[in-house]
């Protein structure tokens, strides 16, 4: 009898067991949601910088248990389900005394769900709710939960799936949106109010409902003391602690970079749930907030775009491609980070970084910063005046038009872009344009990202690279310069390229460039340091004119206020000693033949600097246009005056130097070599030129001349190369100066706008002409 009572309870477990087995075959557990996660881009320590929803409309971040803080895990299961690790997915004892309390009460007083449960209503919906089939329900879903999963798997599904308010699921996600950090740094009263959150997710939602969301934290805080899992000092303390959430938008960092990747994604086919970046989160949310700061500096419609790059890796630590990504007036969803803009002057140090590897200068090679015309092409500069003899160092760091466009001219614009372009920064031409000497004063286009790749060059001996906005991007870089080069110009940009002087100024050095393009659209800046290069541009992004905004008062703050916001620890790196490459060597030079002292007559050397040489090359002063045959020429004297030696031929023969023929007008008489200042003796000065050797140097026809910002005038100095007898200078037909020495220099102040016709008149009737215009505002390129 008992053998067959048991034979029958045998079959009956088994019957038992099959139907779950046959239910379970017949209703499948429901796929997860947490398996269609919402796209996260991260910051490089895991800080999510912006995330769009799944296809279901929610937004989650994927976790396990052993990434949230042991705090958290603590509160949820002393607080939720104490039996978790032990009971099959239901708890009798809970459900009993929920039953009994609803038939007391008439109305569900707790409910009796286990953990377990609680993930079977999130993964089923037909099992949410409070009646009695969903109860059922979500007693077989949690019992099916069980049979397939391990404890570590539910725990996970709940942490991830756990509604948190609004389109929020998941205790990382909400951590990230609502107390911005992870979860594993979770405080007590922290990971207490998280806990809380899933209860009634809209009504105790911190960024709401502040009172209802304290009220349910403190709730699970005095359970955890109660029950003796937290002490009440840690507890007292804990409720100290004021809950506050910012709305869900505050937290995005870098968005424009964010949805760059997103779509680089999409283009590729990618489904990722997570994007990796290199961004620096801290440094990220410093540069926003700098670019804010300065928005009430700016028209309405004007916007800001800067990028930071690590040199020693080329990986992108901060990227801001928009002002205000909340401001449509601003253009806010347009990227400027790598939109196609004129850079203005920020080329120039790329050009004699050239023109030193090709060995055509050295730091202090004389050049000419008077008026040229280059085939029709007559470039200015911003400040609308002239400085005549200047430096190569002078020339770059003052970031004057016409030396760089001289120096261009001579290595040829498609060579110059051609090198830039393998080196990852592309001047894009208008339609049919071919590379021509404006690009060096921005007559091309190029982006930030790629200008600040460009200028990793001059921190990384020369090599330009790539910026990396993605961990798994590959480094690519390509040599844009020699080592020696990078560094005499990174010099010249952080002190004026004067060997000796010291590397820094106050307890930062940063090698920096300015420019502005055309019509003020563009204002740049660009900054070096041996950690970071970075760069700031500020405009519209439709390209509308900013008058009176440019690179040097708009832009060059900006990038200052980036600079320290690196932090004292780049400041400090900043002092260590710089090594200088074995290519490079201070020598001194003579102008204005520019070569070495040791190798210039004494009396040839008419005024001596220290120039940074490189690969040994000492290269002279660039060849004369107007006058060839090198800038030492025979002189005859007799009787301390000048003479033609067919008309004196006992005349002592000697060689003087002089300084290139453009430089006249800007001379002083101490300049020159003693012998060109000796006076011609009578009868015997030089024949009268051709009437074609008379030309007007100072001025070039067609010239556009504009006052410097505050000033109504222009002044000009002016000399007539070939005359004799005295010139006399008239304007518009009437009488503005004279000249008594032939060659004489004279000064022209100018005030009154519109076109001018400028004549030179020599004692022997021979004249030259120079039609120009006088204009109110300056629209050149500004440094």
């Amino acid at each position: 009898m008992a053998r067959s009572r048991l034979r029958r309870f045998e079959l009956g477990l088994a019957a038992a067991l099959l139907a779950v087995l046959a239910l379970d075959f017949v209703c499948p557990l429901p796929q997860p949601t947490a398996t269609s996660p919402t796209l996260t881009v991260l910051a490089a320590d895991g800080t999510p910088l912006r995330s769009w929803a799944s296809d279901d409309g929610a937004q989650r971040h994927p976790t396990t248990p052993e990434a949230v803080s042991p705090r958290y895990l603590a509160a949820l299961l002393h607080y939720e389900d104490r039996w978790f690790r032990w009971h099959p997915g239901v708890n009798p004892v809970a459900l009993a005394r929920a039953a009994w309390q609803w038939a007391r009460h008439g109305r569900i007083v707790s409910g009796g769900s286990t953990l377990t449960m609680q993930v079977a209503r999130l993964v089923d919906e037909r099992a949410a709710g409070r009646s009695v089939p969903a109860k059922l329900r979500q007693i077989a879903r949690a019992l099916q939960l069980e049979l397939h999963l391990s404890k570590h798997e539910i725990l996970s599904l709940y942490l991830n799936l756990a509604p948190m308010g609004g389109p929020l699921e998941g205790v990382e996600t909400a951590a990230r949106a609502y107390l911005g950090k992870g979860a594993a740094e979770l405080s007590q009263a922290e990971a207490a109010l998280l806990v809380a959150l899933p209860q009634s997710p809209t009504r105790l939602r911190p960024d709401r409902a502040v009172a209802a969301a304290q009220a349910a934290r403190d709730k699970v805080l005095t359970r955890m003391q109660t029950l003796g899992v937290w002490s009440a000092a840690d507890v007292a303390d804990a409720k100290l602690e004021r809950v506050f959430a910012p709305p869900l938008r505050a937290r995005w960092l870098a968005p424009l970079a964010a949805e760059r990747l997103r779509q680089q994604a999409r283009r590729a086919g990618r489904a990722e749930a997570v994007i990796q970046t290199t961004l620096d989160a801290g440094l990220q949310a410093r540069l926003e907030q700098l670019l804010a700061d300065r928005l009430n500096t700016l028209p309405d419609a004007n916007s800001m775009a800067a990028l930071v790059v690590d040199n020693r890796t080329l990986e992108v630590r901060g990227y801001a491609g928009s002002a205000d990504f909340t401001d449509t007036r601003r253009g806010a969803h347009v990227d400027m980070v790598r939109a196609h803009r004129s850079p203005g002057s920020t080329l120039k140090p790329f050009l004699y970084a050239m023109a030193l590897d090709e060995g055509l200068i050295h730091s202090e090679s004389l050049l000419i910063d008077a008026p040229q015309n280059f085939g029709g092409y007559a470039p200015g500069n911003f400040q609308a005046d002239f400085s005549g003899p200047v430096s190569v160092a002078e020339a770059l760091q003052r970031s004057l038009n016409v030396p760089a466009v001289d120096l261009l001219e001579r290595l040829g614009a498609e060579r110059f872009a051609g090198r830039l372009r393998h080196a990852g920064l592309r001047l894009r031409m208008p339609a049919n344009a071919a590379p021509n000497l404006s690009l060096i004063l921005g007559g091309g286009s190029t982006s930030l990202e790629e200008l600040v790749g460009a200028y990793t060059a001059l921190a990384r001996s020369g090599l330009a690279g790539k910026p990396r906005l993605t961990p798994g991007e590959p480094v690519q870089e390509t040599r844009l310069m020699s080592e020696g080069a990078a560094f005499i110009v990174r010099e010249i940009l952080e002190n004026g390229g004067r060997p000796g002087s010291p590397f820094r100024e106050g307890n930062q050095r940063v090698a920096w460039k300015t420019g502005t393009s055309f019509g003020f659209r563009d204002a740049w800046a660009l900054g070096v340091t041996d950690r970071y290069t970075f760069g700031v541009w500020v405009g519209r992004p439709d390209g509308t004119p900013n008058p009176g905004h440019f690179g040097a008062n708009t832009s060059a703050p900006l990038l200052r206020d980036i600079a320290a916001a690196l932090g004292p620890d780049e400041a400090r790196q900043q002092l260590a000693p710089r090594r200088q490459p074995d290519s490079v060597h201070a020598v001194p030079i003579c102008w204005p033949l520019g070569t070495a002292e040791a190798a210039t007559p004494p009396e040839h050397c008419l005024q001596r600097r220290t120039a940074w040489t490189l690969d040994g090359a000492v290269p002279p002063t660039l060849p004369d246009r107007l006058q060839p045959g090198g800038l030492v020429q025979a002189v005859w004297t007799q009787h301390g005056q000048r003479v033609r030696p067919d008309c004196a031929p006992d005349a002592a023969r000697t060689e003087a130097v002089r300084w290139p023929t453009l430089l006249g007008p800007f001379l002083d008489a101490a300049l020159l070599d003693p012998a060109e200042r000796l006076p011609w003796a009578p009868g015997c000065a030089p024949r009268t030129p051709s009437a074609q050797a008379l030309r007007i140097v100072g001025l070039e026809p067609g010239t556009v001349l504009r006052p410097t910002p505050g000033q109504r005038d222009v002044t000009l100095r002016l000399q007539a190369i070939g005359a004799q007898q005295g010139v006399s200078w008239l304007l518009d037909g009437q009488l503005a100066g004279s000249s008594e020495a032939a060659g004489g220099v004279q000064t022209l102040t100018l005030r009154q706008p519109g076109a001018h016709a400028l004549t030179a008149l020599d004692g022997h009737g021979r004249w030259a002409r120079i039609a120009f215009e006088l204009q109110a505002l300056p629209h050149v390129a500004a440094p």
